[in-house]
């Protein structure tokens, strides 16, 4: 399975890209928006493509062209201004199913925010964040698209522990980044996943178990 990986310098994006490396079955597409960027992940033997977010579908369909899924990992981060996350988390994020569905792809997996789908348990600070993240979801969900929306909840740069718990009304809780990877590399293939999202936090079972249970 071809991954192109949107937001691969980020964070999660990053892990997410060498897990699909070592992981046979899989070739992962590091979608990126610097040369640099592009060029360390040559340099490491992995394929980069160059798109912004806030270019045209157009463009992001043809940097998605030839591959099999789209993993949206992408962030606007949190030193950027409420225009980015705009145009990066909720605009950047809708033309990446767009562009999907244009480039013939029907698998996506869409990382989200832990109870984004519940504006009661949004955080004041940043409900412009969660808005962002909600109505990315939704227009997936309206989408013709396979896909899978992950609700990670507070994002820890610690190493993991191979350990969730997946729900739609669990507690709220943190999860190692390095986490988060491993869940979205469980549930690329894993076609009960089709159609759900669910929220994710540090938990007992392990990744393998959790996501069978979806």
């Amino acid at each position: 399975m071809k991954v192109t990986v949107v937001g691969a310098n980020g964070q999660i994006g990053k892990q997410l890209v060498h897990f699909l490396k070592e992981k046979d079955g899989y070739t992962p597409i590091a979608m990126v928006r610097k040369e640099e960027q592009a060029d360390a992940f040559a340099n490491e033997g992995i394929e980069p493509v160059l798109a912004n977010l806030e270019g045209s579908v157009d463009e992001l369909a043809k940097a998605f062209s030839g591959s099999d899924a789209v993993v949206f990992t992408a962030g606007s981060g949190g030193s950027t201004g409420l225009d980015k996350t705009l145009l990066i988390d909720l605009d950047g994020a809708a033309k990446t199913v767009e562009a999907a569905e244009k480039a013939g792809i029907s698998r996506y997996v869409m990382v989200s925010a832990y109870q984004a789908d519940d504006r009661e348990n949004w955080n004041d600070e940043i409900r412009p964040y969660y808005v962002a993240k909600h109505y990315a979801d939704k227009m997936l969900m309206a989408s013709g698209l396979d896909y899978t929306i992950v609700r990670p909840g507070g994002l820890l740069n610690e190493s993991g522990s191979g350990k969730v718990k997946i729900g739609d009304n669990i507690e709220p809780g943190s999860i190692a980044r390095e986490d988060v990877a491993k869940v979205l590399l469980e549930v690329l293939s894993a076609e009960n996943t089709y159609g759900a999202a669910f929220d994710v936090i540090a938990g007992e079972d392990s990744v393998e178990d959790a996501v069978s249970k979806i």
